[in-house]
């Protein structure tokens, strides 16, 4: 286990540098659109405020790639956190300014510097510490809740910790690390896992690891069209990757080894038009048309997927079963939701892990239906393969 700022004494006066992920989306006037990741770490600001800590917050805003680029700017972001928590949030416009300007923050209130990818040395893939060296002047110590950006090896996620000490998570880091460990480490079983998504080759790793862990593992989405096709199904124009069927083959092996049960798609909703303006109609998975490709689970396999779903004490998702950005391919994925919403309330532990399938628990239910919504997309994927995270690994243990 890592320390957290719960295992920090007395931090009052003491200047706290928080690596936060509040790359939130701006319209093009630059007003926050989606305050989720912002909303995110107000636990941890807020307990830092009450010990009376300095906060400087360290963050990123898209991908300016080391160059100051005024598109990616995080003074909207911090003008916005201003009006939200109801107190000047003070900006910092380089780092260079930084130590001057921070002589006059006051006991628990806030910094934010400007976006730390406008260095290059921010995202360097080398062991030069002087950038990691230059940031660590401006704290006491470190913080570093930024699960989203935890599989990253940057100054700012990973070097930082290693000089500036103690190096702790923030509140929601410690969240993530324990909900995603307990599913996977100590799950109450039956414990269930919902992987879909477009590719087989982007989800090996997370297969691989999860046919050791589950009870159950329901595949969907354009990922089950490689392994229909690997049984020597008619796909029709259906995503396939034509050099993963082996692959699927060996995780079909792998889980019948194992005993865990595979839960398949029996039948799908294809079109010939991916817009959904076309001719949808349901056909059996195995028998999908020339001319037409699948984009959702159909009403046998959502019936199948949802009684799999109600019986599990610990349910993982990471991917939809369908295209669900179109309303008219989003009833598998959202029936998938549903049964997870239900199991929930039937006292299962459940975690939606992974861009896709965050947005479309936002899209057809709320996130406190579920035990836990990640807030990494590529993290969690990670978390879940089982792979080491830079950010997380960085930390002190406890």
């Amino acid at each position: 286990m890592k320390k957290s700022i719960k295992d920090l004494g007395d931090i009052k006066g003491k200047r706290a540098l928080v690596r936060v992920d509040i790359n939130v989306p701006l319209d093009e006037n630059k007003n926050v659109t989606d305050d989720t990741r912002i909303q995110a770490i107000l636990p941890t600001l807020n307990f830092l405020k009450e010990k009376g800590a300095k906060i400087v917050l360290m963050a990123h805003l898209g991908r300016p790639k080391g160059e100051k680029n005024p598109e990616f700017t995080l003074a909207p972001v911090a003008k916005y956190m201003s009006k939200l928590l109801g107190e000047d949030v003070m900006f910092i416009p380089d780092v260079d300014v930084a130590a001057d300007m921070l002589k006059d923050l006051k006991d628990g209130q806030i910094a934010l510097l400007e976006n730390i990818r406008y260095y290059k040395a921010e995202e360097a893939k080398d062991d030069d510490m002087t950038f990691a060296n230059k940031l660590a002047e401006l704290g006491d110590f470190y913080v570093n809740d930024a699960f989203g950006a935890a599989h990253r090896n940057h100054t700012s996620t990973a070097k930082l910790a290693r000089v500036l000490k103690p190096a702790v998570s923030g509140l929601l880091m410690e969240k993530e690390i324990r909900c995603l460990s307990e599913a996977l480490d100590n799950p109450t079983r039956p414990f269930t896992a919902v992987v879909g998504g477009a590719k087989v080759s982007s989800k090996i790793g997370v297969l691989e690891n999860l046919i050791d862990k589950v009870d159950n593992l329901i595949i969907g989405g354009g990922m089950a069209y490689t392994f229909v096709k690997a049984n020597g199904g008619k796909i029709g124009n259906s995503i396939c990757e034509d050099d993963q069927l082996d692959v699927a083959k060996a995780i079909e092996k792998k889980a019948a080894d194992k005993g865990v049960k595979l839960v398949m798609a029996t039948d799908v909703l294809v079109t010939d038009d991916f817009s959904g303006n076309g001719t949808n109609k349901f056909v059996k998975i195995d028998e999908i048309p020339d001319g037409f490709e699948g984009v959702d689970a159909g009403p046998e396999s959502r019936k199948a997927f949802s009684e799999v779903l109600k019986n599990s004490k610990t349910i993982l998702m990471n991917g939809p079963v369908g295209a669900f950005e179109n309303p008219k391919f989003a009833d598998g994925t959202k029936a998938v939701l549903e049964a997870i919403v239900d199991a929930t309330k039937n006292g299962a532990t459940s975690v939606i892990g992974g861009g896709d399938s965050v947005s479309a628990a936002k899209k057809f239910a709320k996130a406190e239906d579920f035990t836990h919504v990640s807030t990494g997309g590529g993290a969690s994927l990670e978390f879940i393969e089982g792979k080491v995270l830079p950010g997380v690994a960085a930390l002190d243990d406890k």
